[in-house]
């Protein structure tokens, strides 16, 4: 279909990720900074399905204008997620794939960070608890977008509404480098 249209001819970068994907966090950083997962974003008490509590998704057909209602309401739910207060203020380091935000040719000097190959890209954007947006100390150069990456630096509660995604959280990074599996 249309996902693989666009993803046929991708650069030999892309064609190691399949769409939603995730990256392993290794342990092993030598960067002084505390490797996390995408879970430890996640506040211990979120829901993320908790606005379709009571809909029986089962008995509704696509074209249900119940379901439509429903998505409207999920998406309006991860617009908002509250991201993980003890994160705040966290010197981290975590993988995940780069969806830019300033389209240079060249380099990078805003960009979200998503937990997922094709995240905001060719699917609806995760929770906002689930974007980081980065925004490094330094313009990056040389990725592309949704390349694969390890961003290390100070995270913080911040709300952010770009056009491709809400996010919960805002990223000072000091380094972003290629992922290495």
């Amino acid at each position: 279909g249309l996902l693989v249209a666009l993803l046929s001819g991708a650069p030999a970068w892309c064609a190691d990720y399949k769409l939603g994907d995730r990256l392993r966090p290794c342990y092993a950083a030598k960067s002084g900074y505390k490797t996390v997962s995408w879970d430890d974003l996640l506040p211990a008490d979120w829901n993320p399905l908790a606005a379709l509590k009571g809909l029986d998704l089962a008995k509704l057909d696509d074209a249900d204008p119940r379901a439509d209602a429903a998505l409207e309401k999920l998406r309006k739910a991860w617009d908002a997620a509250p991201g993980n207060p003890a994160m705040n203020g966290r010197n981290i380091r975590i993988p995940g794939f780069i969806v830019s935000l300033d389209g240079g040719p060249n380099e990078m000097r805003e960009f979200l960070l998503v937990p997922y190959f094709g995240a905001c890209i060719h699917v609806p954007p995760p929770p906002a608890n689930q974007i980081i947006h980065v925004m490094p100390d330094k313009p990056v150069k040389g990725v592309k977008n949704m390349e694969a990456v390890w961003v290390i630096g100070k995270i913080s509660l911040g709300i952010s509404d770009t056009t491709m995604g809400n996010s919960s959280y805002r990223m000072q990074a000091v380094s972003v480098t290629p992922y290495k599996k």
